[in-house]
């Protein structure tokens, strides 16, 4: 178990001790960083619209869900079972 903590301890201390140096690379980083929250905000924001809370109406999250997804009660479609 010291071994695994040891070589743990070597990885970590490889990747702390290269950031520590780092003169220009920190401010790539940052920029990199920035960037991927942007775009990932901005395509929340464009892309994935809040489609259950505006069309759910009354029901709760999870009814509005389970009533698109599985048929209405009593419809004569049955789901397809596995034939061996």
């Amino acid at each position: 178990m010291s071994t695994i903590r040891a070589a743990c301890h070597a990885f970590v201390g490889l990747y702390v001790d290269g950031f520590r140096q780092m003169t220009w690379g920190r401010k790539l980083w940052v920029i990199v960083v920035v960037k991927l929250i942007l775009i990932f905000a901005v395509l929340k924001l464009f892309f994935f619209p809040d489609f259950i809370g505006t069309h759910r109406g009354h029901q709760s999250a999870s009814d509005f869900v389970s009533s698109q997804v599985l048929p209405p009660h009593g419809s004569s479609q049955e789901l397809p079972t596995e034939q061996n």
